[in-house]
């Protein structure tokens, strides 16, 4: 069981380090040149467990801008969020790669002076400048945490252990299945797919010509009467699992901690075939009303303590490099258990969320956008 431990504060010198004085505008880029008085409140669009008051409350009291969460079940949700009113309900939103493009195409979001944050070049070189929240030099957010797509089952009822994503297809466990509800879930099969049938020549599962979008979308059709529930939040998969309602599924880290906290028999693990993963980046609404407050929250998520600290309690791995030794006092081990300290090939080798397009990046435009996988998820789900 992995226990977080509350470190002290310094709330006085959080203050002067987070508020700065005077909010400034550059006349080169129109990007801020300094953090203003913060405005008192912010307002988030989130993942859940990514607002926990164990970093939250500190933040609040350090700056005294109050934080909102709202929890969004799926990257499409999020998007929608931050349509609404006009783009100026929420000030921020902790967006995963199938959205940040969508986000930022859509001039939802605007560009960020990562100067402004510390800590950004502590970051490890993959989440400096990654495609998914830069484009051209331009940055659209701050890198947060990342973390791959793993294989939730049940130790008691699923035997033998499973080593391929093979048994989320397997009729053996009929009604006790779930998965994510996103569209995303498309690249997974296709994932798998591409080391169960070779022939298809699936390189990359976000990149799928029609035939190769097609038998996804097949296997996934097939798989659709072995599904309990197709889950939103987090806490859905998690109150399946408690409730023995589902036995295996598709999952995240914080779902496996979660359940083996609240003494669940479940472990996770990545199969043979590989997993897909997401990367988290915080993006500023392109009409945010309380800028500083958030300005301030991108300086705070990204330090390393707090890296530390939501990196233990979803059970990711942080973006910043500074924050292994930080997780080691937190969580003995924990560092090595998030692979903090891997190597670059490990985090080169998880196919990470990213907006399909119909530039299949072989000089063709044949691949099947993004609009096709949703339809086409729509129409799965019946």
């Amino acid at each position: 069981m992995i226990r977080i431990k509350r470190a002290h504060v310094l709330f006085a010198a959080l203050a002067v380090a987070l508020c700065v004085p005077a909010a400034g505008v550059s006349s080169g880029n129109g990007l801020p040149t300094t953090i203003g008085k913060g405005e008192g409140s912010l307002n988030l669009v989130a993942w859940e467990g990514y607002t926990q008051a164990q970093w939250v409350k500190p933040f609040q009291k350090a700056t005294g801008c109050q934080v909102h969460p709202k929890y969004a079940g799926s990257s499409d949700e999020m998007v929608t969020l931050m349509r609404q009113g006009g783009g100026s309900q929420y000030d921020m939103v902790s967006a995963s790669g199938d959205a940040s493009l969508r986000l930022i195409y859509g001039k939802i979001v605007q560009p960020v002076n990562v100067k402004l944050i510390p800590d950004w070049k502590n970051f490890i070189p993959g989440l400096k400048s990654p495609s998914h929240n830069t484009i051209k030099g331009v940055h659209y957010g701050v890198s947060l945490q990342w973390g791959p797509n793993t294989l939730l089952y049940n130790t008691t009822k699923v035997k033998p252990v499973p080593t391929s994503w093979s048994a989320i297809y397997s009729p053996k466990y009929k009604g006790k299945v779930t998965v994510p509800d996103n569209p995303i879930q498309i690249a997974d099969a296709a994932l798998y797919l591409s080391k169960a049938n070779p022939s298809l020549g699936i390189t990359d599962p976000y990149e799928l010509n029609q035939k190769q979008f097609d038998a996804a979308v097949a296997l996934l059709t097939n798989q659709k009467p072995l599904i309990k529930k197709y889950w939103g939040l987090a806490s859905d998969e998690i109150d399946l699992f408690k409730n023995g309602d589902a036995v295996i599924g598709a999952s995240w880290p914080y779902q496996t901690n979660t359940l083996i906290a609240d003494k669940v028999p479940v472990t996770d693990l990545i199969p043979k075939e590989g997993a897909t993963g997401w990367a988290d980046t915080w993006m500023l609404s392109a009409k945010a009303k309380h800028p500083n407050c958030a300005y301030m929250w991108l300086k705070w998520i990204s330090t390393p303590k707090v890296q530390a600290q939501q990196a233990i309690y979803f059970g990711e791995t942080p973006a910043n490099t500074k924050a292994c030794p930080i997780m080691d006092k937190l969580s003995k081990g924990s560092c090595e258990q998030y692979h903090a300290n891997a190597p670059a090939a490990y985090f080169k080798s998880i196919k990470f969320w990213k907006t399909p397009i119909a530039d299949c990046g072989n000089g063709k435009n044949d691949c099947m956008d993004y609009t096709k996988w949703q339809q086409a998820w729509t129409q799965l789900k019946g």
